[in-house]
């Protein structure tokens, strides 16, 4: 992707997590990206085009910080607590990522054309959790009786929600992040002797 590709999407982001899929205009974008409308739709062809590549955006930005899980980890169950817990904290990048999905599965229900990339990102997250679950599982650090998917799932959920709630103010960050520690907790079971 281009330099200039990247500088829009980012402006994209921004835009949308500020006003809205709905207040995401072509010329807006072009205004906070420093571009020309041509050039946005010399790239994205039109509308659904960039909030699509929008969303693809987003979720190349978040496993760009939650690659920090695998750093110096090699349980599975605290990969699994740290990639999640990255997705709650008060950075910009983070907190633009979470409004902006917000705002994008919001709009996905009058929205068909978003709800398949929308599908298939959640997959590839509920992916990412469950393949961990299922190690942990292989290495004895997760009870064998648990539905990996199931639980990949209700955790990938519950980070959305408990984000939503933090965003609007109805749940401060340190609230939501004790909430989902215990649901990590409860939903893998106890630790599993070695």
């Amino acid at each position: 992707m281009s330099d200039r590709q990247t500088q829009i999407l980012e402006a994209a982001v921004r835009v949308i997590a500020q006003d809205g899929v709905r207040g995401l205009r072509v010329e807006k974008l072009a205004a906070a990206a420093g571009v020309s409308t041509a050039l946005i739709y010399y790239h994205f062809k039109d509308r659904a085009g960039i909030l699509r590549a929008a969303l693809a955006h987003i979720d190349h930005r978040a496993e760009s910080y939650t690659e920090q899980a695998f750093a110096d980890l090699t349980d599975p169950r605290a990969q699994v607590e740290r990639m999640l817990l990255l997705e709650l904290q008060d950075a910009d990048d983070v907190r633009e990522n979470s409004v902006a999905w917000g705002e994008l599965r919001a709009s996905a229900v009058f929205d068909p054309g978003l709800r398949e990339s929308l599908r298939a990102s959640t997959r590839s997250w509920n992916s990412d959790v469950e393949t961990l679950v299922l190690h942990g599982q292989e290495i004895g650090s997760v009870p064998l009786d648990l539905d990996a998917a199931a639980v990949a799932e209700r955790l990938t959920a519950l980070v959305e929600g408990l984000s939503e709630r933090w965003h609007s103010g109805s749940l401060t960050l340190e609230r939501a992040r004790v909430l989902l520690t215990g649901a990590i907790a409860a939903e893998l079971g106890a630790a599993q002797a070695e």
